[in-house]
């Protein structure tokens, strides 16, 4: 068994934190601006396309995300594409992330009144237009705070990352474990990290919520 001290284990595990990070921020940047394209293609008026985005989006959320990051790591693979887990693991939780918060945000146009729609049209604005000048400003003001909460979910979803090989905090505890065989001991210090990560960010969505209610 090798020794390590608790700050050799708090260190090694704290540099994996950036990885978790890199990849949270990777799924939720590339998620954001695909799942506002398809958030444009949701409500637009051209045959089939909502439909097919609706699809896209209950694929994503009726299936697990282990199944979706196996089905893109051997998919590439089977492509002749690169098999990192890096890759993979960005790819899937980017396309993850973008079906979810499509859906978050349809929910937040759909609260703005239908007389705004009405009124925009009325002043003979494009469907772009309407989006850009009317529906979306109000619409952020609403979707902040769930946006914000489902960043909560990408971090601790990065962890089945580990399953594929990628060394993200998950990853490492399951390593510093097998060398010290102090599991307990590797996984407390992990639940910590995601804790620290993920309750500052739990507690904003909390306060932006709070606010648009108040």
């Amino acid at each position: 068994m090798v020794q390590f001290s608790l700050w050799d284990i708090f260190t090694f595990l704290l540099g994996a934190v950036r990885w978790t990070v890199a990849l949270s921020l990777i799924a939720f940047i590339g998620g954001g601006l695909a799942g506002m394209g398809l958030l444009m293609l949701r409500f637009s008026k051209l045959r089939g396309v909502a439909t097919a985005v609706a699809w896209y989006v209950q694929i994503f959320q009726g299936t697990p995300l282990l199944m979706q990051l196996f089905l893109v790591y051997f998919g590439l693979a089977l492509l002749g594409m690169d098999t990192s887990p890096l890759v993979a693991a960005a790819i899937c939780l980017t396309l993850y992330a973008s079906a979810y918060l499509t859906e978050i945000w349809r929910g937040c146009v759909n609260a703005i009144p239908k007389g705004q729609w009405e009124a925009s049209t009325s002043l003979a604005l494009s469907y772009a237009q309407q989006m850009r000048y009317v529906i979306l400003p109000q619409a952020l003001r609403v979707g902040v705070a769930p946006t914000v909460g489902f960043l909560v979910q990408i971090i601790k979803g990065t962890a089945l990352a580990s399953v594929i090989g990628f060394v993200e905090l998950t990853k490492a505890g399951q390593m510093i474990s097998n060398a010290t065989y102090q599991p307990f001991l590797a996984y407390t210090f992990v639940g910590l990290l995601y804790f620290a990560l993920c309750y500052p960010l739990s507690w904003w969505s909390q306060r932006l919520e709070n606010r648009r209610l108040a």
